[in-house]
């Protein structure tokens, strides 16, 4: 069986956009900002509003690879997490993408590693291609499900 270059390519590119989100949730998780960094292009925009919506606190859309960095990394600060990405699906239109995804999040206050909060959210991720890696332009989180003890969020 032959495989055509426009299947390696396309197959590639699938892969390495979901790459993306992996970048963007271990860097989170590792607090790794530069990972993080790499995952965002310069102008990208994070809008976590739908899923703080439905756990009752306001979070603002947040404008800027280094301002996204600079609010996740000081946000989370005294949390650990744990994100599990599972069901990409990923829509390639030349130099852009689109990718849905589900991304469970564990957060675990470290000064009290009995105390957690999980949600399960939807995320709606926007990507370009730049050179060779692809990035998020924008990432819109909706909550899907949610369980654990709130007040872990509010010491954030």
């Amino acid at each position: 069986m032959t495989v055509s270059p426009s299947f390696v390519q396309d197959a590639a590119d699938r892969l390495a956009v979901v790459e993306t989100l992996y970048r963007f949730t271990a860097g989170i998780d590792l607090r790794d900002t530069n990972l993080l960094a790499s995952s965002l292009a310069e102008n990208a925009v994070s809008d976590f509003r739908p899923a703080a919506a439905k756990a009752g606190f306001d979070y603002p859309v947040i404008e800027g690879r280094d301002v996204i960095v600079a609010a996740l990394t000081t946000s989370l600060a005294t949390l650990d997490t744990t994100h599990s990405v599972s069901n990409p699906r990923v829509a390639i239109d030349g130099d852009t993408a689109r990718m849905d995804v589900l991304v469970e999040a564990q957060h675990v206050p470290r000064s009290d590693p009995s105390r957690h909060y999980l949600m399960k959210n939807r995320y709606d991720v926007e990507l370009i291609r730049a050179g060779n890696v692809w990035v998020i332009t924008r990432n819109t989180v909706d909550n899907v499900w949610r369980t654990g003890d709130l007040t872990v969020l509010s010491e954030i």
